[in-house]
């Protein structure tokens, strides 16, 4: 048995850990809660948004699943996921891109996963108001961060199979601070012989993934590139609500869907919980869990592959209650 410290979050957070709990719970999941609150909720109701408890939990148990938080708007709150990122040095974003058969899609054959660096570059937050209409903004960019992720890149294709190897940066431009990151991934690339290294511009990146996609494999970029790339290639299988993310630190891991609290159809079973499932999948690969997580994707691509028993945002009539309870049925 595995302690997962848990966090609902907010909005419709609470119904889909629930489904997740649900569906884990039916597939055998040898998993303790250690149930945390963190976000609005708790902010709203002890003033501090991250408390300690949730804290000592993740320190203690090195894994958690995370519902969607709201971070309150204004006030100078940081976002919660940075902060969470920086304060268990999570340094590796991990979003797997995967087409669905039988789910209709724009494109068919996408299967990418991108490695994004969660520590540094503009999202460090070294920024200051220089005077009156003047901000600033500093982009920090270290080789010992930029090599890190680089590793994590290819020792990912390693073990999944995968051939090659994609950075992307504007190096061309910031000649210093992508220059260093581009040089710092050529360096780790020469310890992997046996997978390709490919060196694409960003922008050229965005026109080459919605034109042809499927020439993608694994993609390793900076901090801001990678949030920007990570949700375009969500829109090409379907949205945000079919995107899994994994945020890995050396000691610590946070399993949590890609996207928003959606505070507008909380509470009314509207919510489809497939990103936070697919997330939960990957958590039960970290921890040594995966025949359960293989049985539990095998039954989210059937109940999915089925017009019948789909949510209601992928054209189906099923709420998030009748939407579990068809996963469950196909385990």
């Amino acid at each position: 048995m595995r302690k997962v410290t848990l966090v609902e979050g907010d909005g419709i957070g609470p119904e889909i850990t629930q489904s997740v709990q649900h569906i884990l719970e039916a597939a055998g999941a040898q998993i303790e809660w250690d149930a945390h609150e963190i976000g609005l909720t708790t902010y709203e109701k002890t003033g501090t948004l991250i408390p300690q408890e949730f804290i000592d939990s993740l320190e203690n148990n090195g894994v958690a699943l995370k519902g969607p938080t709201t971070t309150p708007v204004g006030g100078g709150h940081r976002s919660i996921n940075v902060s969470m990122r920086q304060l268990f040095k999570l340094y590796a974003n991990v979003r797997p891109i995967k087409t669905i058969k039988g789910l209709p899609s724009r494109y068919e054959n996408v299967d990418m996963i991108i490695v994004r660096e969660n520590s540094e570059d503009l999202y460090k937050g070294i920024e200051y108001k220089v005077s009156e209409g003047v901000a600033q903004g500093i982009k920090l960019i270290t080789a010992e961060a930029s090599e890190r992720i680089g590793r994590h890149a290819f020792e990912l294709a390693q073990k999944l199979g995968r051939k090659k190897v994609t950075v992307v940066h504007k190096a061309n431009i910031m000649k210093f601070t992508d220059g260093l990151f581009l040089e710092s991934v050529r360096k780790v690339a020469a310890n992997y012989t046996g997978i390709e290294l490919d060196e694409l511009i960003v922008d050229n990146c965005c026109m080459q993934m919605v034109t042809k996609p499927e020439q993608f494999d694994v993609i390793v970029t900076e901090n801001l590139y990678g949030d920007i790339l990570s949700d375009l290639a969500a829109g090409l299988i379907g949205g945000l609500g079919l995107a899994s993310g994994a945020n890995i630190g050396q000691k610590q891991a946070i399993f949590e869907a890609a996207h928003g609290s959606a505070p507008d159809i909380a509470g009314k079973d509207l919510a489809n919980p497939t990103a936070l499932l697919m997330s939960a999948t990957a958590m039960l690969d970290h921890i040594n869990q995966s025949d359960v997580a293989a049985r539990i994707e095998s039954a989210l691509k059937k109940t999915l592959a089925n017009p019948e028993t789909r949510t209601k945002d992928l054209g189906g009539t099923l709420g998030c209650k009748g939407f579990t309870e068809a996963i469950i049925s196909n385990l």
